[in-house]
C-alpha cells in the first residue's frame, strides 16, 4: 500500500478488500487466529486509508490470487450501461465464511466468476447492486447450515436459481424474469440445511432517490398544470359572469329607455287632448 492521501474515507469495498487479505494470510498459516480476529475488528473499524494501511503492511502482496490492494485514489466512475460494469479479470472478494456470526458483501466491489459463501449459525448479505462483474456469467455458490443467507440484485440482471434444500430452501421467485441486453446472468446454488437462502431484487439506493425526486417533480408539474387550469376556469367563469352582468345592465337600460318613450308618447298624446278640447 502507498501513503498516499491517508485522509480519505475507507468505503465498505476497501475494508472488504483488506479483510480478504487477511483471509488469505490465515489459510497460508501467515497470522494465527487471535491476530486475524484482532486485524479482522481493526479492518471493519477503520474509517480511512491511514488506518487501514498498517493492517497489512507486514503481509506480502502475493498471497492466494495476487491479494488485491487499496487504493489510495478513487478511481472515476465507468461509463453508464452494463458493458462498463462487465470489467473481466478477477474479482475483488471470492468467498466468504460467517461461523456464528455474519458477513457482508455490499457497495462498489467485483464479483468473480464463482464466488463461495458458508454459513453455519450465522448469516450473509450478498449485496450485487452496486457491483462491477468479472464475466457475463457469475456464479454464487451458498452454503447455509442452520443459518441463512440473501443475494441481492440489482433490475435488469437475470436469475437462475439452483441451490438444493433439505428441511430448508432456496427462493425462487425472481426467476424467469428477463435480463436487459447485455446484463450479466447470476446463477445461485448450493446447499442449504435447516437453513435457507433469498434472492431479492432491490434498486440502489441513489436509484431509489433518483425515481423519489422523478415522483416529486412530476407531482410539482401536475401540481403547476391544476393551478393553471384552475386560473384559466376561474377567468372563464369570471368573463362569463361579466358579459352576463353586462347583458343584463343593457337589458334594464334597454327597459329603461322604452319605458321613457312610452310615457313620452302618452304624455304627447294627453298634450293633443287638451289643444283639441280648446
Amino acid at each position: 500500500m502507498t501513503d498516499d492521501a491517508p485522509e480519505l474515507r475507507a468505503s465498505d469495498a476497501d475494508r472488504e478488500r483488506v479483510a480478504e487479505v487477511l483471509r488469505d494470510a490465515l489459510a497460508e498459516g501467515r497470522l494465527d487466529m487471535s491476530e486475524f480476529e484482532e486485524r479482522l475488528d481493526a479492518t471493519y473499524s477503520a474509517r480511512t486509508y491511514g488506518e487501514l494501511a498498517p493492517i497489512t503492511r507486514d503481509l506480502p502482496a502475493g498471497t492466494a490470487d495476487a491479494a488485491p490492494r487499496v487504493s489510495m485514489t478513487k478511481e472515476p466512475e465507468r461509463g453508464g450501461g452494463w458493458a462498463g460494469r462487465i470489467t473481466g479479470g478477477e474479482g475483488s472478494s471470492s468467498w466468504a465464511v460467517a461461523v456464528m456470526s455474519g458477513f457482508q458483501r455490499k457497495g462498489r466491489w467485483t464479483v468473480p466468476r464463482r464466488f463461495n459463501s458458508f454459513a453455519f449459525w450465522g448469516g450473509g448479505e450478498i449485496d450485487l447492486r452496486e457491483a462491477n462483474f468479472a464475466d457475463g456469467e457469475v456464479v454464487i455458490n451458498c452454503v447455509a447450515v442452520m443459518g441463512g443467507m440473501n443475494v441481492i440484485v440489482p433490475p435488469g440482471v437475470e436469475v437462475v436459481v439452483r441451490g438444493l434444500g433439505i428441511m430448508g430452501g432456496f427462493d425462487h421467485r425472481e426467476e424467469g424474469v428477463p435480463g436487459d441486453p447485455g446484463a450479466p446472468r447470476v446463477v445461485v446454488t448450493g446447499f442449504a440445511f435447516w437453513g435457507g437462502v433469498g434472492v431479492e431484487r432491490k434498486l440502489t439506493r441513489a436509484e431509489r432517490q433518483r425515481q423519489k425526486e422523478e415522483r416529486r417533480q412530476e407531482k410539482l408539474e401536475r401540481k403547476a398544470a391544476m393551478r393553471e387550469l384552475h386560473s384559466d376556469f376561474r377567468e372563464d367563469v369570471e368573463g362569463a359572469h361579466r358579459r352576463m352582468l353586462d347583458g343584463h345592465r343593457d337589458m334594464l337600460r334597454e327597459h329603461r329607455d322604452e319605458r321613457r318613450e312610452q310615457r313620452e308618447l302618452r304624455r304627447e298624446e294627453r298634450d293633443r287632448r287638451r289643444r283639441d278640447d280648446d
